[in-house]
């Protein structure tokens, strides 16, 4: 259901907002530092052998340094009327690791692989946000993202799924892409966009996938983030009776003001204030209450299910929780056009790091 605003919200809205500039052809520049700030557009490549990584006294950073700092992830997930599929493959460099997973939405049922293997061993990853391949595990036990000119490729070989797909946005939508300064001497670049088609062919069970309701979304994420780091997001990628709506909200990577937090409707971009998460971590069954501090975002997340890990190594620890829901409630967008989400699924997570 779509209402309408005043005006002066509107107006408000927008103004606090920096607006975009246009994405650079190298994120670092010919000084070697990045280029920060909200881009229109696709950065071509990260650059990031040209990037001056100092230590915290302002002296070079050893080359030792530089490649166990650099952290990078891709993630897909993909919403049909019957399943949801979710696949990351990760560098954090000591390791590598990946996962996919089914969700039977009828059945509440979800199963998964994963990988986990050390220094990348079997792990590729590109730096390159507009072109390049993504893989993990075997020819007949692996997942793979390839990006052609900005357009992701998603093939997934399991027992059960077999999967060769496009995720296209509508013409001329744009993803959120930015770069932030992170710590003292770091800095994180983040691409997402929600709400995109889904073509090609899904096999489920050995049975074929109708994909004319099918919707993805996307998360490029790479840089020198915080050794220990944590998040908290909410996804949605949803068919209503105003088209399709996308959503992206997070908390605790970008820390300079700057947000990633967006929703797109039927493609058009809307930039959205910073998030919160009103949850008990320690009570998985409890309502989450995801709010934006501009007003645009009152929404309630019911959990369903979960993909958890946990892993607790002297020098690296990781407690990833990605919970499947419901959300409901209310979403406003620039222009002052009020959305009402009733039961609609999406993802959330709650994440800690220390890598």
């Amino acid at each position: 259901m779509q209402l309408k605003f005043d005006k002066q919200h509107d107006v408000g809205n927008v103004m606090q907002h920096k607006q975009p500039q246009l994405a650079p052809d190298k994120l670092i520049n010919t000084n070697g530092q990045p280029v920060f700030g909200i881009f229109d557009g696709i950065v071509d490549s990260l650059n990031v052998n040209q990037f001056a990584y100092s230590t915290v006294m302002d002296k070079p950073a050893s080359a030792m340094a530089k490649h166990f700092d650099f952290k990078q992830f891709q993630f897909v997930s993909i919403i049909t009327p019957h399943y949801i599929i979710a696949l990351a493959i990760a560098d954090i460099r000591y390791v590598a690791n990946g996962f996919c997973y089914l969700y039977d939405i009828k059945t509440n049922k979800l199963t998964q692989t994963q990988w986990l293997t050390p220094f990348g061993f079997g792990c590729q990853l590109s730096d390159s946000p507009k072109h390049g391949r993504a893989e993990i595990g075997r020819k007949h036990k692996g997942i793979v993202i390839d990006i052609v000119d900005g357009q992701w490729q998603v093939e997934i070989n399991l027992a059960e799924i077999q999967a060769h797909l496009r995720i296209q946005p509508t013409p001329l939508s744009l993803p959120i892409s930015l770069c932030t300064p992170t710590g003292y001497n770091g800095w994180t670049y983040t691409q997402k966009h929600n709400g995109l088609a889904v073509t090609g062919q899904l096999t489920i069970h050995h049975e074929p996938q109708p994909l004319q309701y099918a919707l993805a979304g996307y998360d490029f994420s790479a840089g020198f983030m915080r050794r220990e780091t944590s998040w908290r997001w909410a996804s949605i990628n949803a068919q209503t009776d105003d088209g399709v709506i996308g959503l992206n909200l997070a908390a605790g990577v970008n820390e300079t003001g700057q947000t990633e937090n967006v929703m797109w409707i039927n493609g058009e971009r809307h930039l959205l204030g910073g998030a919160q998460f009103d949850f008990n971590r320690h009570s998985q069954q409890d309502v989450w209450h995801i709010t934006t501090n501009d007003g645009n975002v009152d929404l309630h997340f019911r959990p369903l299910n979960q993909r958890s890990e946990k892993l607790n190594l002297i020098w690296l620890k990781n407690n990833f929780r990605q919970y499947i829901g419901y959300f409901s409630g209310v979403i406003c967008d620039n222009n002052g056009n009020q959305y009402r989400l009733t039961n609609q699924l999406g993802l959330t997570e709650d994440h800690f790091a220390k890598w």
